[in-house]
């Protein structure tokens, strides 16, 4: 199993007004990004070239948006990169950059 390009750990997830998880995970390896539950249970997946990712337009900067085989998940990050060393989700731009890297659209 290859090297993930992005992960981030306790990311809240939800769809619509409700929250699917608060301490979820986010992954994208081998050109594939996945939610997952706090103990690992795929939520949704795809290849990243079929998301799209972007910041919503009103809203903190901790917030982004996640279209994944036509459904739209809330995630909620950090506003900044955790210091180095320290544990925590990354920032919410440096996961849509991470898609948009990995060959994914914006929302």
């Amino acid at each position: 199993m290859a090297e993930p390009e992005f992960t981030a750990t306790g990311v809240r997830i939800g769809k619509g007004l409700r929250s699917l998880t608060r301490a979820g995970q986010i992954r994208i390896t081998d050109g594939r990004l996945e939610l997952l539950t706090s103990y690992g249970s795929e939520i949704d997946s795809a290849p990243v070239q079929a998301v799209r990712a972007g910041k919503p337009w009103l809203g903190d900067e901790d917030r982004a948006l996640a279209e994944v085989n036509g459904t739209r998940y809330h995630l909620t990050l950090a506003e900044d990169d955790p210091a180095p060393g320290k544990g925590g989700p990354p920032s919410a731009r440096r996961f849509i950059e991470a898609v948009r890297r990995a060959g994914g659209g914006r929302a």
